[in-house]
């Protein structure tokens, strides 16, 4: 009988500001988290992921590499960052020239289950529960829907 390669989650080489509160289990590597932030069970946060200040990370959410979220943002239950767009058809399979990366201003809350590809959010938005984001944001507002249309201002 063959056996597995076992590899256990845990926080490996994060660059952590003061006060951050961390509930386990969590993986987290080679990321940096802003001061006074919290992050949930059940979270991934991947190398060169980078939360800033007074952020909420709650649990079962997904950060994927190249993604940065600006200062007292929220990112709700089961949301999902994606670097990989399949542009040639499939998944990239480690081409990380084919990544493309995500930015998040600040306050920005991100609804449940919402899942954003690479794309730049402007400050002061309200992404809703289960809403694809799949192009840049530039305009304070409230966004739902698949794919994310803008359905209120702030």
């Amino acid at each position: 009988m063959h056996q597995p390669i076992i590899r256990k989650a845990g926080i490996r080489d994060v660059e952590f500001g003061e006060n951050v509160t961390v509930v386990e289990p969590v993986n987290m590597y080679e990321c940096r988290v802003g001061s006074g932030s919290f992050i949930g069970p059940f979270v991934e946060i991947q190398k060169g992921a980078v939360i800033g200040e007074r952020c909420r990370v709650q649990s079962h959410a997904f950060v994927c590499e190249l993604v940065t979220v600006g200062d007292d943002c929220f990112i709700s239950h089961g949301a999902m960052f994606i670097n990989d767009t399949f542009s040639g058809g499939g998944p990239a399979g480690g081409r990380k020239e084919l990544w493309r990366s995500t930015r998040l201003g600040s306050h920005v809350s991100i609804g449940t289950n919402a899942t954003i590809l690479p794309v730049t959010i402007c400050d002061n938005v309200v992404i809703g529960a289960g809403a694809v984001v799949t192009k840049d944001i530039a305009e304070p507002g409230i966004y739902a829907g698949n794919p994310a249309r803008k359905i209120k201002g702030i």
